[in-house]
């Protein structure tokens, strides 16, 4: 059904008392049925941000009929909102404002925004919520604590964790990891029940031998655990042994299952020497009370427990700094330190029934070259029509494209069908948001602090001065996706 007959369908069917569009999702007060909402910093001399709507079937900003010149999330008050955390199955989103430190939630159901989450620490360099919102776990790096949030309860645990400054959260809301800068290691938070709240309440003596903070230390809800091999057993029970090395881990990715976390490490373009992607277990580390089972595996064979088994590691020459999983495959971009000392980017497949990088062909490089960006930094990956897989780099301008006089761009097309790059965008500035307007076969991005639009079936430009802003247009979302993977990994 096209948009415009969705949408008289909705109209008609509002007039007979229904106020639904598709998966019993409530018909919003715009009518839109096809919405991106843009996260504008500064977009007045009185408004440091706003959350702006537009029409992604039309491309326009008004009303198809012209009637409602403008469209906006009512109630917005962050200060510069950098990013977008995308969850249309439960019509909701959350925005991160990087001027003030606050996590704004959003109702796309009644295009308004429900509150601020409470007792953040400050500005937070990596922040998620559970898509149940019971959770939030923010990176705040400038404190020193990992931010544990229970909404269950009310209370908020300032994990100490000096260097924080990245986190990863699975799909299912039940397990987070936590990346130190400069640091080989992983940590992950556990809920504590009343009896261990009672057992360990004794100070960091009486605390499970891998926890390095638990909070608050009289009487602990929350502790934080350093990632370790299995090679021993604690009195309640709890393994440990060698942490588990890494090289410069900067975030996670989840299988399709759920059951597994991958963990990346950007290697030499985070001062470290080998990019890798690093097999966990979920299960070990959730974070509900009595949900964790199985053993996390050991650094290498023969393990200290038999019932354990060595990590598996996938060295990845292209560099690995961010990662999207699609089925068995997983496309994982970085920045390859190149002979002459600047940093390339590049995108490697990994099939991860084999454990290995998919072999290169004659008509299918692997890795193959893609926009530059900052070595470490996060990028933007989303997927969207036509086998087509979008990448947004930051800082291209200071690669090795650009160095040395080659096509460049911050914005990459890369072809899943035919693992090839179909197109790699002009400079227009950093790319820091992609949305998926999936069906409508095309693509919003920010670039530059502008909004762009793409279409999937061959990379051409698409007309866009409709929906342009006034301030800087910094990340985008499709609220009107069909499931929450239609959310750009940040």
């Amino acid at each position: 059904m096209s948009a415009a007959a969705a949408l008289a369908a909705a109209v008609a069917l509002a007039g007979c008392g229904s106020t639904t569009y598709f998966a019993g999702r409530a018909l919003p007060p715009s009518g839109l049925l096809n919405r991106v909402l843009i996260a504008v910093q500064n977009p007045s001399v009185f408004s440091k941000g706003a959350l702006e709507i537009v029409d992604a079937y039309y491309d326009i900003r008004s009303s198809y009929d012209t009637k409602i010149p403008g469209f906006s999330l009512a109630g917005f008050g962050g200060a510069l909102p950098t990013t977008i955390q995308n969850m249309p199955e439960e019509q909701l989103g959350a925005v991160y404002g990087s001027g003030d430190g606050s996590l704004t939630l959003a109702n796309y159901a009644t295009e308004k925004t429900t509150g601020t989450v409470s007792h953040l620490n400050g500005p937070s360099s990596s922040i998620f919520i559970t898509r149940n919102g019971s959770y939030v776990f923010a990176a705040s790096q400038l404190a020193n604590v990992l931010t544990v949030v229970d909404q269950a309860d009310g209370s908020a645990y300032p994990l100490n964790l000096p260097g924080v400054y990245r986190v990863s959260v699975n799909p299912g809301g039940s397990m987070a990891l936590a990346f130190v800068q400069n640091s080989n290691y992983v940590y992950y938070p556990r809920r504590l029940t009343a009896a261990q709240t009672v057992s360990y309440s004794g100070g960091p003596s009486t605390w499970p031998k891998a926890a390095v903070d638990c909070e608050p230390q009289n009487a602990p809800g929350w502790c934080l655990f350093q990632a370790q091999s299995p090679d021993h057993v604690d009195s309640t029970g709890n393994y440990y042994g060698a942490p588990l090395n890494f090289d410069r881990p900067v975030k996670a990715v989840f299988s399709s299952d759920g059951s597994t976390a991958y963990v990346l490490s950007c290697g030499p373009e985070c001062g470290g020497s080998t990019a890798s992607v690093s097999e966990l277990p979920v299960a070990p580390m959730i974070f509900l009370t009595g949900q964790q089972s199985g053993l996390l595996p050991c650094n290498s064979a023969p393990c200290a427990n038999g019932n354990a088994k060595p990590m598996v590691n996938i060295p990845i020459p292209g560099g690995a700094s961010n990662a999207l999983v699609h089925t068995n495959i997983m496309y994982v971009v970085g920045q390859k330190l190149m002979p002459d000392g600047f940093f390339g980017g590049y995108l490697t497949r990994v099939d991860l029934t084999a454990n290995a990088i998919v072999p290169a062909t004659s008509s299918s490089p692997n890795p193959v070259s893609i926009s530059d960006g900052v070595p470490g930094g996060m990028s933007r990956m989303i997927e969207a029509d036509d086998n087509t897989l979008w990448i947004g780099m930051q800082q291209c301008t200071n690669g090795e494209r650009y160095n040395h006089n080659l096509p460049y761009g911050c914005l990459t097309m890369f072809n899943t069908s035919t693992n090839t790059v179909n197109m790699l965008e002009p400079y227009l500035g950093d790319a820091t948001g992609i949305a998926a307007v999936t069906g409508l076969h095309k693509i919003y991005a920010a670039i530059g602090g502008q909004v762009y639009i793409y279409a999937t079936k061959d990379g051409s430009a698409l007309d866009n001065q409709y929906v342009t802003v006034t301030g800087t247009a910094y990340d985008v979302a499709y609220m009107d996706a069909v499931t929450d993977t239609n959310n750009t990994v940040y």
